[in-house]
C-alpha cells in the first residue's frame, strides 16, 4: 500500500508538470496542485482509455497508453479548472 501510494504521487506529479508545461499560460497553481492535477488527471485519462479500449492486462501494469491517457487526462483537467477559475477575478 506504501508503495502505492509513492508511485501515485511521483506519477502525479509528472503528468500533472507535463500538462502544465504542455498548455501554455500562466497558472498559480502549487505543487499539491500540480500533483492533485495529475493524479486526477490519470484517473480520467485510465478511464477513458478503459471505455475507449478496453481493458488490456496481459500487457501489464504500466502501458504506454496509460501513460499517454494519463497525461491527456491531466490536460482536459487542466483546460477545465482553467475555464472555471478565468471566469472569477480576485480583488486586489
Amino acid at each position: 500500500m506504501l508503495w502505492f501510494l509513492l508511485v501515485l504521487f511521483f506519477f502525479g506529479i509528472i503528468f500533472g508538470a507535463i500538462a502544465r508545461l504542455l498548455v501554455p499560460g500562466p497558472d498559480p497553481m502549487g505543487i499539491v496542485g500540480t500533483w492533485a492535477l495529475g493524479v486526477a488527471g490519470s484517473f480520467v485519462g485510465g478511464f477513458l482509455g478503459y471505455v475507449i479500449f478496453g481493458a488490456d492486462l496481459d500487457d501489464g501494469a504500466v502501458q504506454m497508453g496509460g501513460i499517454v491517457g494519463s497525461i491527456i487526462g491531466s490536460i482536459l483537467l487542466l483546460l477545465i479548472v482553467r475555464s472555471v477559475r478565468g471566469g472569477r477575478r480576485r480583488a486586489a
